[in-house]
């Protein structure tokens, strides 16, 4: 751990976040008090404006022990101040079990400490941004706001419901696809817009080998990023060039590797032959409107063709675009109108298989691991989401949960039934 601080001294707590008994988080391991010092402050790399911080080691943490999962570590300043460090003891194998798989790359791409992120410099312009952000830096804010709102509560509903877990992140699927051999199922959480190919190539080989998939958020796999050496430390850099892709110096050398979204050249393959949906806006919100009551993901959730669900879809959604490469058979299971900058569309839900087996299903909302927490005094970014919607998001999740973690969902669920030409039959669907 690297930490500056102005207090005299801190101390560290490591919480386990899960199912106890009704607790979301378990103490696992506590320091005792820590002298605190200053640090020196960021470092501008000016090619890339990309900002890190060379500090001293503070402390080293030995997880030996320590159950693979999600962590959250609390620092308590001596003068009151509190930060959190997202921390995943990850998996060394995912055999037989549902795989969570958490998304350090995009909290990285909007972390601004420093100044500087994926999305504008210090003046907030976009043309100030940086093109690579690095791991070598504290996140801003709390330390964990993308962890806690898009991904804490759909590992507390897993682990409540008992399936067998692995844990891992993005980054590491990237290298080493180990874990998701013989997998179950795979999960993608609220909020992982950031992906390397490699990633999206091992999700695809574990998915045409039997492994579910679920995507619960949206704008998904959306960023094709590059992960490079910083300073002493392998892949410690995450570079995405975005609309700048002719300035990646791969953009001629190795293009499919080219930093820019799935979709855009110079290497296009976009994300929906994946996920089955597109991403294609921000901002809106919108109820979430069902299709196919029927289908079995919606069991036991008592919802009609036609119910809808306040503020679920947002703030970025997703939906199934006629002319986008999809897998077949593919359904819509919701079908929500919306409006985003103006323009009428809708957000989908969908589900496909593949023919290993294996299901996989998109929410199309970004909201939906927060619908878990909707009305809820944790649901502090619920954006007016009810109890109502927290029980029906809760109730579809765990049959999805459920469904994935007994192998090949279409070896035991209804097939998806085609319905995308009649669903977007007019253009103005």
């Amino acid at each position: 751990m690297y930490v500056s601080t102005t207090a005299s001294s801190f101390r560290v707590s490591a919480y386990r976040i899960g199912w106890y008994g009704g607790a979301q988080a378990r103490l696992v391991w506590s320091s005792g008090r820590i002298p605190g010092r200053v640090q020196p402050g960021p470092r501008l790399l000016p090619g890339t404006r990309t900002v890190r911080a060379d500090w001293r080691r503070t402390l080293t943490v030995d997880t030996g022990g320590w159950p693979e999962g999600a962590y959250l570590l609390r620092l308590d300043a001596d003068n009151g101040r509190q930060r959190h460090i997202p921390l995943i003891v990850r998996s060394a194998r995912g055999a037989g079990r549902t795989v969570l798989m958490h998304a350090p790359a995009t909290w990285q791409a909007y972390n601004r400490w420093g100044g500087y992120s994926l999305y504008s410099g210090p003046s907030g312009a976009y043309a100030t941004r940086s093109l690579a952000v690095s791991f070598d830096r504290p996140y801003d804010s709390d330390g964990a706001e993308k962890f806690l709102v898009y991904e804490r509560a759909a590992v507390v509903l897993a682990e409540r419901l008992g399936i067998p877990l692995a844990y891992t992140t993005g980054t590491d699927v990237h290298h080493d696809p180990e874990v998701l051999r013989g997998a179950s199922a795979v999960l993608s959480l609220g909020h992982d817009e950031y992906w390397t190919p490699q990633q999206r190539q091992h999700i695809t080989r574990a998915r045409d080998t039997g492994t579910n998939v679920a995507f619960l958020g949206a704008n998904t796999c959306f960023r094709r990023v590059r992960l490079e050496r910083g300073g002493t430390r392998p892949e410690s850099t995450v570079v995405c060039y975005k609309t700048s892709v002719r300035d990646d110096p791969w953009y001629s050398a190795r293009p499919s590797l080219a930093t820019t979204d799935f979709r855009q050249e110079p290497a296009p393959d976009p994300e929906s032959s994946l996920t089955g949906v597109l991403y294609e806006g921000y901002p809106t919100d919108a109820p979430y409107v069902v299709l196919d009551a029927d289908h079995w993901v919606y069991e036991g959730t008592g919802v009609r063709p036609g119910d809808g669900f306040d503020h679920l879809v947002g703030v970025e959604y997703d939906r199934v675009t006629p002319g986008a490469p999809v897998p077949e058979p593919l359904e819509i299971t919701a079908h929500s109108p919306l409006v985003c900058n103006g323009r009428r569309s809708h957000g989908d839900s969908a589900y496909y298989t593949v023919p290993s087996g294996a299901g996989v299903f998109a929410t199309g909302t970004m909201r939906w691991v927060e619908g878990l927490m909707a009305g809820t005094p944790d649901g502090g970014h619920d954006h007016g989401m009810d109890g109502r919607t927290r029980v029906f998001v809760t109730r579809t999740t765990e049959n999805l949960l459920r469904a994935f973690a007994e192998g090949p969902a279409a070896r035991r669920r209804p097939a998806p039934r085609p319905n995308v030409r009649e669903v977007y039959k007019h253009p103005a669907r």
